[in-house]
């Protein structure tokens, strides 16, 4: 049985809302938003980054299957590049909301901000995605979505490990930028290389 909760507010349609690849050097920044039936629990539904690869594909088809509503959002290496990544995070979930088939009442939040979506009310969860059923499954989502994107990127620039690292800032990610360079997919405003 998963501990974590089922909901905020029992009366609300609630979207969990999270996403993945703040921290890479590479690819896009993606969130997606979750409306979970209200009696829905699942024994391996957690944070993702608590989920091995095999766990989170088996449960990114339960999770689409049974979600009242789901929704990916992407923000681009070069929007990132333009806002920044933090107003890149909130665009992306914004993006993801906007998609939803059913509009929430009430969106809970991965983490301690928030840009306001429209006139939807959000409460930020720091660590939600380890909290709120709702969460964990748009944590899965983002990072299943992502890293699916990663690994077409891979098949293109394979000299990077992005089926292993998905754009993160491995060792064997940074070597890779030192020995042959940035990529188009690179995100110009990081910091590519430790000597930067």
């Amino acid at each position: 049985m998963s501990n974590l909760l089922p909901y905020l507010n029992k009366k609300r349609i609630e979207a969990g809302c999270d996403e993945a690849g703040r921290g890479c050097l590479a690819g896009p920044v993606v969130a997606a938003a979750v409306i979970l039936p209200k009696t829905f629990t699942h024994e391996l539904l957690n944070d993702s980054k608590k989920l091995t690869e095999k766990q989170r594909e088996k449960l990114r088809p339960i999770i689409e299957e049974v979600a009242l509503a789901w929704a990916v959002g992407i923000v681009d290496h070069k929007e990132i590049d333009d806002i920044n990544i933090l107003n890149a995070s909130f665009l992306a979930m914004h993006r993801a909301v906007d998609q939803l088939k059913r509009k929430p009442q009430h969106l809970l939040i991965d983490g301690n901000r928030f840009k306001a979506y429209k006139e939807i009310p959000h409460t930020c969860i720091v660590k939600g995605d380890g909290k709120y059923l709702s969460i964990a499954a748009a944590s899965i989502l983002a990072k299943t979505h992502r890293d699916e994107w990663m690994n077409k990127a891979h098949a293109e620039y394979p000299q990077y490990a992005w089926d292993r690292n998905k754009g993160y800032p491995t060792k064997a990610h940074r070597a890779a930028i030192a020995e042959h360079g940035v990529t188009p997919l690179h995100r110009m405003t990081f910091r590519l290389l430790d000597d930067q």
